[in-house]
């Protein structure tokens, strides 16, 4: 307890999804033993407690999308699905007995640099309390972003997002409005359209569906990956190196992306029969524009004789229908919004750094951060997956991964110094931001002929690393105190 009998903690972490327990468990390997997990939930996972729409599951095979220091052998599938990830984040949680450390129902409300005494004030739904270090693992994937539509509140059926679905109503036999084809609804929409009487699906944009190639692992697989640890990792590396290689079209030359857009094409060829609608199914801009898909399920479903693939814009939506800007009018029962997520967390908008402004203020302005893990005016402050700390082309679990570890420096060596303060020089960052801008002025994200969340309003990068993962691997190995301010 401090002077004024407020709870204190050296360490204070936002947030219990995987980035939120890994931290946790390697900060309790190199000592930290006194440090609180703050959840806005009732229970943990994150994204993968937060999204329940059928067919929910990763895109980055198994293998590689978990802890490197906790491998499963027994996952079921090549790529994961939302129960089997939950499962694997719990029991990991459980194993390394951090469940302890977790403050189930306490949102933050609010988290405030304190100068003068150089720690956070923190206030949360379960009271307040100050840490020295404020390390926010507020997931990207976990709050909703609704399309602003003429008239949606006139809408007298129901309507909800994939991220809240509502497994309470009944889709059999109604007409169903999809608005949106990201990732979310390539996977729902395959399971519903079975189940009802007619599905209309309003795109904007076609995205690239590659194969995916899942299927169910065997018995005798697992059997062998819980004797020999070795080829786990190995077949770990192997698809490590193979999502990897997306980044040759980005990072290298967009010349590269023609035999990733030859795949996408034969599957649009071999799935779908109408030639008219192969048409509308075919993107229009470079592959890794916007985030490729991989799918073997979402093409075929999409040609069946209840579905219709509409490209107009909506105009309005009424009390039962959706009318488009040629004029034509669609009546629908049901929305669902498969529309994607906010890119800044609510998180961000809590946090104030020491002059007043809001991290989230911060990132509008321009997304900013060094090595996507640390902010200048933000003292004692670290985050994972910060602005330049996810990558287009490798799974979010290696970079957190990357940026655990550096955190965990950080504070190790914070600790044997005894640093009271650590800020990281707004030089540097300057510097870093500089530096992503050059290397993202050639990429695809930005040159491949699309809007996506892969960019801001004015067109710069929104935050990706414009380099190969291991490259930012051996760039976050060690905690490079030189480019901080600190204090004793």
């Amino acid at each position: 307890m401090t002077s004024d009998s407020i709870e204190h903690t050296p360490v204070a972490i936002v947030g219990a999804g995987l980035g939120g327990i890994g931290l946790a468990i390697k900060l309790r390997e190199a000592g930290f033993d006194d440090l609180v997990i703050l959840e806005r939930a009732d229970d943990l996972g994150g994204t993968w407690r937060a999204n329940t729409y059928p067919g929910c599951a990763c895109d980055v095979p198994s293998h590689l999308y978990s802890y490197s220091f906790a491998p499963n052998p027994d996952w079921s599938r090549t790529y994961g699905r939302q129960p089997e990830i939950l499962d694997y984040i719990r029991s990991v949680a459980v194993e390394h007995d951090v469940v302890r450390h977790i403050r189930f129902g306490a949102e933050l409300l609010d988290a405030r640099w304190d100068e003068q005494r150089s720690l956070w004030r923190i206030e949360t739904a379960r009271g307040t309390l100050t840490a020295d270090f404020l390390l926010s693992a507020a997931g990207l994937f976990a709050e909703a972003k609704y399309p602003r539509l003429p008239g949606i509140d006139s809408f007298a059926g129901t309507s909800f997002h994939s991220l809240h679905w509502n497994h309470g109503h009944d889709l059999t036999g109604e007409r169903v409005a999809v608005i949106g084809t990201g990732a979310s609804a390539v996977q729902f929409v395959p399971e519903i359209q079975p189940q009802v009487d007619r599905l209309l699906l309003f795109q904007r944009s076609a995205p690239w569906i590659v194969p995916r190639m899942d299927r169910r692992t065997l018995d005798l697989e697992r059997r062998l990956l819980r004797r020999i640890p070795l080829a786990q990792r190995a077949i770990r590396g192997g698809f490590y190196a193979a999502i990897e290689t997306f980044g040759l079209i980005s990072l290298v030359d967009q010349r590269f992306r023609h035999p990733y857009e030859a795949l996408g094409r034969l599957q649009l060829l071999r799935q779908v029969r109408d030639r008219d609608l192969r048409k509308k199914l075919t993107p229009d801009y470079v592959i890794g524009c916007k985030r490729a898909i991989f799918s073997d399920t979402y093409l075929p479903a999409l040609d069946q004789p209840n579905v219709d693939v509409l490209t107009q814009p909506i105009a309005e939506v009424r009390p039962h229908s959706i009318l488009l800007r040629d004029g034509s009018e669609h009546a629908v029962d049901t929305i669902i919004f498969g529309t994607g997520f906010t890119s800044i967390p609510t998180a961000y908008e809590r946090y104030v750094g020491r002059d007043g402004r809001t991290l989230a203020q911060l990132y509008r302005e321009r997304p900013q951060s060094y090595l996507g893990v640390a902010v200048a005016g933000f003292p004692n402050f670290f985050c994972t997956l910060g602005p330049f700390g996810a990558a287009g082309n490798q799974s979010a679990i290696y970079m957190i991964e990357s940026q655990i570890a550096y955190i965990v420096d950080a504070l190790r060596t914070a600790r044997s110094r005894g640093t009271r303060r650590i800020e990281v020089r707004p030089a540097a960052q300057a510097g870093f931001v500089a530096e992503m801008a050059r290397r993202s002025s050639s990429t695809v994200w930005l040159t491949g002929g699309c809007q996506s969340y892969y960019q801001t309003p004015d067109g710069l990068n929104a935050g990706l690393y414009p380099n190969w993962s291991f490259e930012y691997r051996q760039r976050t190995s060690r905690f490079d105190a030189e480019a901080y301010e600190v204090a004793r």
